[in-house]
C-alpha cells in the first residue's frame, strides 16, 4: 500500500472538498489536520511564501460564506475563541493552491497527503466527466423513449377509442339504459 493512501484516504479527502465560489477547495483547517499540523503553522507557512498563492489559489472566506459553511457542516463558530473558534474567517485553497502547498511543506507526510488531494481531484475530474457522459447518454434514450412513446400513444389511443365502440356495440341494449327498480330517492 503506498504511504499517501495511508496517511489520506480518497474518500476522507472527498468529504472534505467544498464548491465556494464555483471552485472545488479545501478549507485551511482541514488541511492542517491532513497535514497533521495546527491550522496556525500551516497558515504561517503560507504567510511566509504568500507570493506562490495568488487568488485564484488560495482566498479568505467572506463572513457570509463562513457563516454558511458553520452552519451546513458545522464548523466551529468563530464569535467565542475560548470555546475553540476562530478568530478569523477561514482561508481556502484551490487545487492549484494545494499544488502549490507541496512546495512550502515538504514533510514526508505533507507530500504523500498532496499526492492523496491530487488523486482525488483526479477521480473527481473523472467522474463528473462520466457523469456528464452518461446524462448525455441518458437524455439521448430519454428523447428516443419518448418519441417511441408519442407514436404508440398515438396509435394506443386509437386502439382504446376502438375497443370503447366495440364494448358499446356488444353490449346489449338493456345493459345499457336498465330499467329502474324501487322508490326514488328523496
Amino acid at each position: 500500500m503506498h504511504a499517501a493512501a495511508a496517511a489520506a484516504p480518497i474518500p476522507l479527502i472527498q468529504s472534505r472538498i467544498y464548491i465556494i465560489r464555483g471552485q472545488k477547495v479545501l478549507l485551511d483547517s482541514d488541511l492542517a489536520e491532513l497535514y497533521q499540523v495546527t491550522t496556525g503553522n500551516l497558515n504561517k507557512s503560507v504567510q511566509r511564501n504568500r507570493d506562490r498563492f495568488p487568488e485564484d489559489f488560495l482566498f479568505q472566506l467572506t463572513r457570509e460564506e463562513s457563516e454558511s459553511l458553520r452552519f451546513q457542516f458545522g464548523i466551529s463558530n468563530s464569535s467565542n475563541s475560548r470555546r475553540g473558534g476562530r478568530r478569523f474567517h477561514p482561508y481556502v485553497f484551490t487545487e492549484q493552491g494545494i499544488a502549490m502547498l507541496s512546495g512550502v511543506l515538504t514533510s514526508p507526510r505533507a507530500v504523500s497527503v498532496n499526492i492523496a488531494i491530487m488523486r482525488t481531484f483526479v477521480r473527481m475530474r473523472h467522474l463528473l466527466a462520466t457523469h456528464e457522459e452518461l446524462a448525455q447518454r441518458l437524455d439521448e434514450v430519454e428523447r428516443q423513449q419518448l418519441a417511441q412513446c408519442w407514436q404508440m400513444d398515438e396509435h394506443g389511443h386509437k386502439i382504446e377509442q376502438l375497443l370503447a365502440l366495440m364494448d358499446h356495440l356488444l353490449t346489449p341494449e338493456e345493459n345499457l339504459n336498465p330499467r329502474r327498480v324501487g322508490f326514488p330517492a328523496v
